[in-house]
């Protein structure tokens, strides 16, 4: 089985924000390794300001991974901004929860070294993605009404 230290960072004002609890059930369900991460909620001036910074892109995104090591275990940090996931789950017709759910999924897989560049690991990544969401109790992160 494996280890996880888990620290949640809660530096939003955004309501109805996931607890720690769901964070762990839904980050051990994407967990291969042993694992030590930080997410930070954040709101949409810091999403803004980190994406500007580590990724040239002025805008906040829904998440961002920084993935510090991989030995002796996996060991890293997500970034989730609040606003935009609520956004994006509105516009999608999805629960909050799922959406919180499937990001932070999303997340740990970067943290494994998935990505999503190219088709084949868009595809490989996102077949991750729904196995481990549906398996969770929630329908199809890729369905979108």
């Amino acid at each position: 089985m494996t280890e996880l230290n888990l620290n949640i960072q809660y530096a939003s004002d955004a309501l109805h924000l996931p607890t720690r609890a769901q964070f762990r059930k839904w980050v051990k369900a994407a967990l291969r390794v042993d694992t030590e991460v930080t997410i930070r909620i954040v709101d949409a001036e810091e999403g803004r300001e980190l994406n500007s910074m580590y990724r040239g892109k002025d805008y906040a995104t829904n998440v961002l991974t920084f993935p510090l090591t991989e030995e002796p275990h996996l060991m890293g940090d997500i970034i989730i901004c609040a606003p935009v996931v609520e956004a994006e789950a509105k516009s999608q017709n999805k629960t909050l929860e799922a959406h919180y759910a499937h990001l932070t999924v999303h997340g740990i897989l970067h943290l494994h070294g998935y990505d999503h560049e190219t088709e084949p690991q868009a595809e490989l990544m996102e077949g991750l993605e729904t196995a481990i969401v549906t398996k969770l109790g929630y329908p199809s992160p890729y369905l979108i009404t």
